[in-house]
């Protein structure tokens, strides 16, 4: 099976951090993460325009925003494993 290819956009604030920390937390061996930083990351701002992402923190699982990053709520355990995160091989 690929690995599954997880995208963490933040702006390194102190509300981005918790989500950053679970998707580390819940991303098994078979899961890449990358945490791209609106700030330092030049290719963050149109990959965050690409994937539809209109607020931060945002996760992208497989080229895909999840569902918990497409409202009001944000990023959440439950959310994250719909998306698929926590299943890595």
């Amino acid at each position: 099976m690929a690995q599954r290819h997880i995208e963490v956009f933040t702006t390194g604030c102190t509300g981005c951090e918790p989500t950053v920390n679970l998707v580390n937390e819940m991303a098994g061996p078979g899961c890449m993460v990358i945490v791209r930083d609106l700030r330092s990351d030049g290719d963050a701002a149109t990959k965050a325009v690409d994937y539809g992402i209109t607020r931060i923190p945002a996760v992208v699982v497989d080229g895909r925003l999840a569902e918990c990053c497409q409202g009001a709520h944000g990023p959440t355990r439950e959310g994250l494993a719909a998306a698929g995160i926590g299943s890595c091989p």
